[in-house]
């Protein structure tokens, strides 16, 4: 006889028990919230940038707009609106507020690259030092604000003088630098006559018409070509000259007697070493 099979009571609280999704568990229709048809959408625009969390730029905008450059066209916070920022105040420390030409810190700087340059291509390059004669004179006849004229005037005529790779600056009370790349020895003496000639041939005249005859001593050194020096070397050599220049009565030109002057034991220390311009960066 076949063995009755046993059937399982039907549970109906367990057949019907409701389905739970897991909290972890997505939807198995995930349809899109209904929107009316005529519904407008609604996008949010972003927030103008403001100035960036964290940074004390307000000095900085107040030297800017004191040197008559401004604020940023950019929106403020920007990339383009900090390099800006950044530029404006690179450019300030670079120029010598009075006459508006590059300072010392900016010539030594481009002085550097300069020596590298030489000391790799050979290339002739000449520095002058260029001081205004009996410049104590005109601050004690003239007074301070005579001064402040009189060397503006002589930044402007050495400006105008030299070509426009050349570099001219002020690198302290009445003392002025310029360097030129890729000057020839033979021109050298014609150039810094030129400088000289176009000074004293510019009075200054003051605000109530009263002129002021300048004249400036201007000392130069070459460059050792092939051999790698230092901005401190070749502005001291160029010194030597100005000073020779001052001593035989000012109003003169006075360049080292060679463009391959002798090499000092520093300089050959340096001959193999590295680009001094990085190590100004």
């Amino acid at each position: 006889m076949a063995q009755a099979t046993r059937h399982r009571p039907f549970d109906v609280g367990r057949q019907h028990r409701p389905f739970r999704r897991r909290p972890s568990q997505t939807p198995l229709l995930d349809w899109p919230p209904p929107t009316h048809p005529h519904a407008v959408t609604i996008s949010r625009q972003p927030a103008p940038p403001t100035e960036p969390e964290g940074l004390q730029l307000d000095s900085a905008l107040a030297l800017l707009r004191q040197a008559g450059q401004g604020e940023p066209d950019a929106p403020v916070g920007s990339p383009a609106w900090l390099q800006a920022v950044i530029d404006g105040l690179v450019d300030l420390s670079s120029r010598d507020p009075l006459t508006g030409l590059s300072n010392r810190r900016f010539f030594e700087l481009a002085l550097a690259r300069e020596v590298d340059r030489v000391a790799r291509s050979g290339e002739s390059a000449l520095v002058l030092m260029v001081d205004i004669d009996h410049f104590k004179r005109v601050n004690d006849t003239w007074g301070h604000a005579a001064g402040d004229l009189v060397i503006q005037a002589v930044g402007q005529a050495l400006a105008d003088t030299v070509r426009p790779m050349d570099l001219v600056a002020r690198i302290g009370g009445e003392e002025f630098a310029v360097m030129l790349p890729n000057c020839p020895s033979a021109f050298g003496p014609q150039v810094a006559d030129r400088v000289r000639h176009r000074v004293a041939r510019s009075p200054v005249v003051l605000q109530d018409g009263r002129r002021i005859a300048v004249t400036v001593s201007v000392g130069g050194a070459f460059a050792p070509q092939w051999v790698r020096s230092t901005p401190t070397l070749w502005m001291q050599r160029a010194d030597l000259q100005l000073y020779r220049a001052k001593n035989d009565g000012r109003d003169r030109v006075c360049l080292e007697p060679s463009a391959m002057p002798q090499v000092s034991a520093e300089e050959k220390g340096l001959l193999l070493a590295g680009p001094t311009w990085q190590d100004l960066e």
